[in-house]
């Protein structure tokens, strides 16, 4: 072997080793995650479409991390009690949080004092779902489509009261939204929930409400409720014959809950990547989106940084609505 050969492979073989090295030490600074089971704190009570969604998802995200996921259900303040546990929590990876409009957005603008700030003190994960509302009337109310409800709102505004799922929540904002952009002032009925909304809808107790579609799809199929729009962007495939609210007549309106994955803010980039990973993984995956949609709700995976910008420009969103509206939670 020649010397500038011996040289080149010297070269060679330290760069070679240099590599190793580097790649070794990579390894190294890379935490070993996770070690235990992935607590994730639902910021709702059990058997809602929170906690159905997490459960959806859950054994395809175990099965792609190698440990379960325990699921710890919060609920209280518009999900500030949930969020608040995970904003104080070890930055491991092993503590997470879903949360929602309310929590992660519109809550800054509800309430006078927040137990974290949105935005500092979480790393956005994915956003996982997206949930349409519905409006609805009994038919007793007399209007057949949007157009008249309003027109209805307007020249007999006593006439018309809306139940929602209580005061804060995403479906409270969504008709005060409509409110807005109708020009319409209705009175507000706060229920605890979706669901009592709709029954006494169905049973003629207010004249109308705006639930998440499970709440009011099959009373909706049977006739005994007219739904007038949907208020998501585009229809939903449960309801294809019934228009969004902007369709009907208020360009621009869009209205929608949705859940997220939050960590600790000071949680690693490379285990926030693993996790979004594992979530997007287990949301493209035809039967859970099957199993999801079934329930009502749209699988809606991003990435971190998709969903940090989603919940900034809904923060802003939302604060307009509700300072016009005045609402104020304490």
């Amino acid at each position: 072997m020649t010397a500038p050969t011996r040289r080149h492979a010297l070269r060679a073989t330290l760069a070679a080793a240099a590599l190793l090295a580097l790649h070794g030490t990579a390894a190294a600074q890379e935490p070993a995650w996770p070690t235990k089971p992935i607590r994730v704190i639902v910021t709702f009570p059990p058997g809602g479409s929170s906690d159905a969604i997490v459960r959806a998802i859950g054994p395809h995200v175990s099965a792609k991390l190698g440990q379960p996921l325990v699921i710890e259900n919060r609920p209280g303040a518009g999900g500030n009690i949930g969020l608040a546990a995970v904003a104080k929590a070890e930055p491991d990876g092993h503590t997470l949080g879903l949360g929602a409009a309310g929590g992660l957005s519109a809550n800054v603008s509800l309430y006078p004092q927040m137990p974290y700030d949105p935005v500092k003190d979480f790393k956005p994960v994915s956003l996982v779902a997206m949930i349409p509302f519905v409006l609805v009337g009994h038919p007793s109310l007399g209007a057949r489509t949007q157009a008249e409800l309003i027109a209805l709102a307007k020249r007999e505004p006593a006439k018309v009261s809306l139940g929602h799922g209580g005061n804060g929540t995403a479906m409270h904002l969504t008709a005060s939204l409509f409110e807005q952009m109708a020009g319409v002032k209705i009175t507000q009925i706060a229920y605890r929930g979706s669901g009592p909304a709709a029954v006494d809808a169905l049973a003629g107790q207010i004249p109308l409400a705006v639930t998440d579609l499970p709440a009011a799809l099959q009373h909706v199929r049977a006739g005994k409720l007219i739904a007038y729009s949907v208020t998501s962007a585009k229809r939903v495939p449960a309801l294809p014959d019934v228009p969004t609210v902007a369709e009907a007549g208020l360009p621009g309106y869009e209205s929608v809950g949705w859940f997220g994955i939050v960590a600790p803010a000071a949680t690693p980039d490379a285990i926030v990547n693993k996790l979004n990973a594992a979530i997007v993984d287990a949301l493209n995956d035809p039967a859970i989106q099957a199993n999801v949609r079934n329930i009502g709700v749209e699988p809606a995976p991003s990435t971190p940084k998709a969903f940090g910008d989603y919940i900034r420009s809904e923060t802003v969103k939302w604060g307009q609505v509700i300072r016009n509206a005045g609402i104020k939670l304490e």
